[in-house]
């Protein structure tokens, strides 16, 4: 199944890149079209039901697409899904859509979790520092956890980097053992 959602999220990225569609506004689009269904079990009831004819599922999809403001290709991406019955998929094509963006944009997208809140300017220097280390453009999300006792860690993609106080001393006591 995450084989069928992958194809249809870069097919969508195929479209996006030769249409010369904004990319950030159709990541919104997807994910607000995304968070509908998995928020709204009468939604995604109708959209799921085969008794439900095709014609009134794009009825609606048409009035949501409306009320959302979203584009044309992304309102043909979701008719697709529900055509093909595999609307349930919407949020994680949209999450993977994304993914496949951010590499072909060549960003990366870190999470970084500090045990305090950082500045702006040591933000700056933190994304400058993971920036050098993937040789990507880097898109952060912040987090804050107390029980790093300092220093951060950062998560792109699969990828960690511990260099909190905690993951040193975890280190250190797993060197003292085997030592």
């Amino acid at each position: 199944m995450a084989a069928v959602n992958s194809r249809y999220a870069r097919a969508f990225a195929d479209v996006v890149f030769d249409k010369k569609m904004d990319a950030n506004q159709t990541i919104d689009e997807l994910h607000t079209l995304a968070h509908l269904v998995e928020s709204n079990a009468p939604l995604r009831t109708v959209w799921e039901s085969p008794s439900v004819p095709a014609e009134q599922k794009r009825k609606v999809l048409d009035q949501i697409v409306h009320a959302v403001g979203a584009s044309p290709m992304t309102r043909n991406l979701v008719a697709v899904l529900i055509d093909n019955r595999r609307i349930a998929a919407l949020p994680e094509i949209a999450r993977q859509f994304q993914q496949e963006l951010s590499a072909r944009l060549g960003i990366a997208d870190a999470e970084i979790i500090t045990a305090r809140d950082l500045g702006d300017e040591e933000k700056r220097a933190l994304e400058q520092q993971i920036t050098a280390l993937t040789g990507k453009k880097v898109r952060a999300a912040y987090r804050r956890d107390t029980k790093l006792l300092g220093g951060a860690v950062v998560k792109v993609g699969s990828t960690i980097y511990d260099g909190s106080v905690k993951g040193q001393l975890r280190r250190l006591k797993e060197q003292l053992s085997a030592g």
